[in-house]
């Protein structure tokens, strides 16, 4: 899940911190629902997740803040529908720690541009 959600969600007035929303990393800098399936997101010195889909929001994130689910579905006609995040599968493990650089590799196959961050 990108970290700058946490600081839009604020401005909206909701209070939701890393790992709040059920995810296992959180990072800055990477536009990740609008990279391509496929890409490769490395972690640390050697772990590796490839992005698998996105993030689809449920009933259950209104339980944890009223209004929340409505914060995150996207209200632009282009681009990624969610604003929740991305799923993975991990492909090589390691130690991954708050601070540790993440780093996207694209799919050969992509040749869709990425959105400056």
């Amino acid at each position: 899940m990108p970290s700058e959600l946490f600081a839009t969600l604020l401005k909206a007035g909701f209070k939701v911190g890393a790992g709040d929303l059920g995810e296992n990393i959180s990072t800055a800098g990477l536009a990740l629902e609008w990279m391509p399936l496929g890409t490769l997101i490395e972690l640390g010195g050697t772990a590796i997740v490839e992005l698998t889909g996105l993030r689809t929001p449920c009933v259950l994130i209104d339980r944890f803040q009223l209004g929340l689910k409505q914060q995150v579905l996207s209200s632009a006609e282009t681009g990624p529908p969610f604003k929740s995040g991305v799923l993975g599968v991990v492909r090589a493990g390691g130690m991954v720690a708050a601070g540790d650089t993440a780093r996207a590799r694209l799919p050969s196959s992509s040749f869709r541009p990425l959105p400056a961050v």
